[in-house]
């Protein structure tokens, strides 16, 4: 951290917009910064490594980003706020090299934020950049080393030097360099540093703090990718159990919600409120004997065999490979969300991964060579050096760090209980569920699927990493409730700043996400772990005050 002579005094309550500018005026800032937006502002502060390649003024109300060019990320965010941006090209071998984008606002808080990126997307996150100077913020993004989209992993076949800058060395090295820019680019010191990321945006943050415990004050992880190299061969693990098509297990896509519907007409009340949100998956014991063909009143277009009833508990069901954990399995409440189940092959994100960063053999084939070995054969290796596995953060807390994580509890893509393990693994290793409260608190989203949604109605939005676009190209914070009590980020900057512990959060869905000023539909608080949402008996259930965490 830095000294506390650079620190920022932030609200505890009404930390809006307002309460996140300079700590000096914007127009000594504007005066600061004229004319500065140039390479030659920061030849001094990077490595001979590094040269930046586009400077570029971009005018309040302005746009900025690449388009098509950035295949994985095209959206050109507008109404950006002035700021200076920028495209910075690193070379870190003969055969590799990765780039990072900075948003240097005119008027900036004295706050640094590094935003993550998912799958295995190659591409600068404009987005979620623009995002994050919204708020005041310098703001840094890496393309993990390729141009890709999400589930194109082609580029890392016989490149060991790409997989460890999408492994740890791209987000780094943005982080370290970004940083020195700020510095340069502002004349002044960074007061705090964050982190923002998801999914693999989640793996990157918990990564380089594992690596470089003093990098960031405070960090957002939601659904966390952290497991790389045992998530993506159970992507492939969890097809099998629905492969091939021609099995009398294989439950067609359009059974999922026949089987989703089920799963809520059993375990929707076990939380005490009849909503169509399964809240306490945990609670859950689904029996899916009421599905069965040959059951009372069975609809012969909407059943399942004895097979695809063994299918559907395989897929909640927790992955053990020669008798070992290898992986858990999907919530309850999920079923809206198994793209992992749909077409006659296994997603990329396990396939891709096994055969262009495991094997370097894109002949092998999940049909014939498939097995439990794989997973070791993958935790061994673990190519790029990519998981994130490192439970002991003592160096981290020890710094002052402050982490809040957050995964959907129907989440279809990255099981749930993946962070629960996490967690958990932490607490082992660092005196128990107790004693983490004061530094890293973790939040189960009821209904909530990947990063972003629900299918259930539920309560998902608290302006978490990677959400804002969902509601717009131009969104800051949440929408119509500006505060620490509604949006995920600043909630963690009082936390960090100030010592306010967040004891909840208030998640919120609309009307119409598409159009904001139809209103809100649902609010409730999602809790810190090992804490429930809970109803308290009477009352609105679209209220928070209705609810309670305990």
């Amino acid at each position: 951290m830095a000294s506390s002579l650079s620190r920022l005094s932030i609200s505890t309550f009404t930390l809006g917009l307002a309460v996140l500018v300079l700590a000096y005026t914007s127009s000594a800032v504007s005066k600061t910064c004229s004319g500065r937006c140039s390479a030659a502002t920061f030849k001094d502060v990077l490595p001979a490594s590094a040269r930046v390649v586009s400077a570029v003024a971009v005018p309040k109300g302005g746009s900025y980003g690449e388009g098509s060019a950035n295949v994985a990320y095209p959206t050109i965010p507008p109404d950006l706020p002035e700021l200076c941006a920028l495209i910075v090209n690193v070379s870190t071998s003969a055969i590799s090299n990765y780039r990072f984008g900075v948003y240097l606002p005119t008027e900036w808080n004295s706050r640094f934020l590094a935003v993550g990126n998912g799958g295995f997307s190659g591409g600068i996150n404009w987005l979620d950049m623009a995002a994050g100077v919204r708020y005041g913020n310098a703001v840094v993004s890496t393309d993990t080393g390729h141009n890709s989209t999400m589930a194109d992993v082609t580029w890392a076949l016989h490149n060991q030097e790409r997989k460890k800058d999408f492994g740890y060395r791209a987000i780094h090295g943005s982080v370290e360099m970004g940083k020195a820019m700020t510095r340069a680019y502002y004349e002044k010191e960074i007061a705090y540093s964050y982190y923002s990321g998801a999914s693999t945006g989640g793996r990157q943050g918990l990564k380089e703090t594992q690596l470089s415990p003093d990098s960031f004050d405070g960090m957002l992880i939601g659904a966390p990718a952290w497991y790389t190299s045992h998530l993506q061969p159970w992507t492939t693990k969890v097809a099998t159990f629905n492969l091939p098509v021609s099995d009398k297990k294989h439950i067609d896509p359009s059974l999922f919600p026949v089987v989703g519907a089920e799963v809520i007409k059993q375990c929707d009340e076990l939380d005490g409120v009849k909503d169509g949100i399964v809240s306490r998956p945990d609670l859950c014991k689904f029996k899916p004997n009421s599905l069965l063909c040959d059951a009372t009143g069975a609809k012969a277009s909407a059943c399942l065999n004895e097979e695809q009833a063994m299918t559907v508990l395989n897929i909640y069901s927790d992955w053990y490979a020669d008798g070992r954990l290898a992986m858990p399995g999907l919530e309850p409440g999920s079923e809206s969300q198994w793209a992992l189940l749909r077409g006659p092959d296994p997603n990329p994100f396990g396939d891709a991964y096994i055969q262009n960063f495991l094997y370097d053999d894109p002949s092998w084939n999940w049909k014939t060579q498939f097995n439990d070995s794989v997973v070791w054969q993958a935790d061994a290796a673990d190519p790029g050096n990519c998981t994130a596995s490192n439970y002991d953060l003592s160096p981290f807390k020890k710094h002052g760090g402050k982490i809040l994580m957050y995964h959907g509890a129907a989440d279809g893509l990255i099981p749930q209980r993946s962070s629960d393990l996490f967690y958990q693994r932490v607490a082992d290793v660092m005196g128990g569920v107790s004693s983490l409260q004061s530094w890293f608190r973790y939040f189960v989203v009821p209904g909530m699927e990947h990063v972003t949604g629900t299918a259930m109605d539920a309560p998902w939005y608290f302006a978490g990493a990677g959400s804002h676009g969902v509601l717009g190209k131009a969104i800051f914070s949440t929408p119509g409730f500006v505060d620490t009590r509604h949006d995920a980020l600043l909630a963690l900057m009082a936390w960090v700043e100030n010592g306010t512990a967040v004891d909840e959060i208030v998640a919120t869905i609309w009307k119409d996400s598409t159009d904001l000023s139809a209103g809100v539909m649902r609010q409730r608080p999602i809790c810190p772990y090992p804490k429930v949402q809970t109803y308290l008996g009477k009352g609105d259930t679209d209220r928070p005050e209705s609810f309670v965490c305990k």
